[in-house]
């Protein structure tokens, strides 16, 4: 990976994630699908949180955003010093939409098909500032709508979502999440589903919201392509635990952890020549047949030695600003042919 010419204009520490647990029930128990994670987003900073489905990507944005209803939730989110998971009702709607907003996975499923345009994005307008009269709330949401990149907002204001393009509704999805000039945006997955072009602009957008509004990002996504480009830090998770964080660019150049170097051997190569791509054996354990003890990743690789691996895996700082999970990294490789048939990965 080519050096990033990055300035970090400020390194104000945003939001700080301490040991955080969020549990589901499943029958009669509860299984953390988000289990012992501590993280921390700077202001004007990218934090990328890469994984497979089912690592517990999603699950973190709506813990830190306080949107699981029936989760159980343990440790801190601290946004700005104040604890997240203690909230009352009433002080959480005040932050959350105006101080700390979110861009959903899928807009079509995210937005209400019986508002328009005009009131969902006047809705979120509204509820933070009472003062701003009707003509004024749609100047505000046009406003919106020219610096999210919609062409002919002054008719896009009164159509429906359904009468939009997935891009336009993306879109309309980050002018919600602007409206109120967060601090924290937390975007999940925000170009799904979205072609190359529309990828790009969408991506573009975010980057120019950083810079312009000097927020805190936090981009969940699976392609390591888009983390490559946008993302200041990399938090790499699998089995609902960090396995890996570091800058981006230790992360492209120096990963250690076998699950971040498989994910980055299963990306194609233009500039290799080779007969298949690297496929990662096995699939993400359920939440309910997770293994709590030992390495989660262990049954993935099996051909590494059993004593490779720690009995209670923790983060270890190999070098200043780079962890990685476990002791197995140490003794990873990538398994030839006889390896792989006397594993039973074949």
């Amino acid at each position: 990976m080519k050096e990033k010419e990055r300035v970090r204009v400020k390194t104000e520490k945003l939001l700080e994630i301490k040991h955080l647990n969020t549990s589901f029930r499943i029958r009669d128990d509860y299984y953390a699908a988000v289990d012992d994670v501590s993280l921390s987003v700077n202001k004007n900073e990218v934090l990328a949180i890469v994984g497979e489905s089912g690592s517990g990507k999603s699950a973190l944005a709506f813990s830190i955003m306080r949107l699981h209803n029936r989760a159980k939730t343990e440790g801190e989110i601290l946004f700005k010093g104040e604890d997240v998971v203690g909230m009352s009702s009433s002080r959480l709607n005040q932050v959350r939409g105006k101080d700390m907003a979110m861009i959903f996975q899928d807009p079509l499923t995210a937005l209400n098909p019986l508002m328009t345009v005009e009131e969902q994005i006047g809705e979120a307008l509204y509820l933070h500032d009472k003062r701003l009269g009707n003509k004024e709330r749609r100047r505000k949401v046009i406003d919106l709508l020219n610096q999210v990149g919609i062409p002919r907002p002054d008719y896009v204001v009164d159509q429906f979502p359904h009468e939009l393009s997935g891009g336009m509704r993306q879109r309309v999805m980050i002018a919600i999440a602007i409206s109120n000039d967060p601090e924290l945006l937390i975007a999940d997955e925000p170009t799904t589903a979205l072609d190359v072009t529309i990828q790009a602009q969408i991506l573009d957008l975010i980057r120019n919201l950083k810079e312009n509004m000097d927020a805190g990002i936090i981009l969940i996504t699976h392609d390591l392509g888009v983390v490559a480009e946008m993302a200041d830090r990399v938090a790499v998770m699998y089995a609902g635990e960090l396995v890996e964080v570091a800058t981006v660019e230790t992360l492209f150049d120096n990963p250690q952890h076998p699950y971040t170097r498989s994910l980055l051997n299963s990306v194609p190569n233009t500039h290799q020549k080779q007969g298949k791509l690297h496929v990662i054996q096995g699939i993400v354990p359920s939440l309910a047949h997770l293994p709590r003890t030992g390495c989660r990743f262990k049954a993935r690789i099996p051909w590494v030695e059993e004593t490779a691996h720690e009995a209670d895996p923790v983060l270890h700082e190999i070098a200043p600003d780079h962890w990685v999970r476990c002791t197995c990294y140490k003794h990873f490789h990538f398994p030839d042919i006889e390896e792989v048939e006397t594993s039973g990965l074949s």
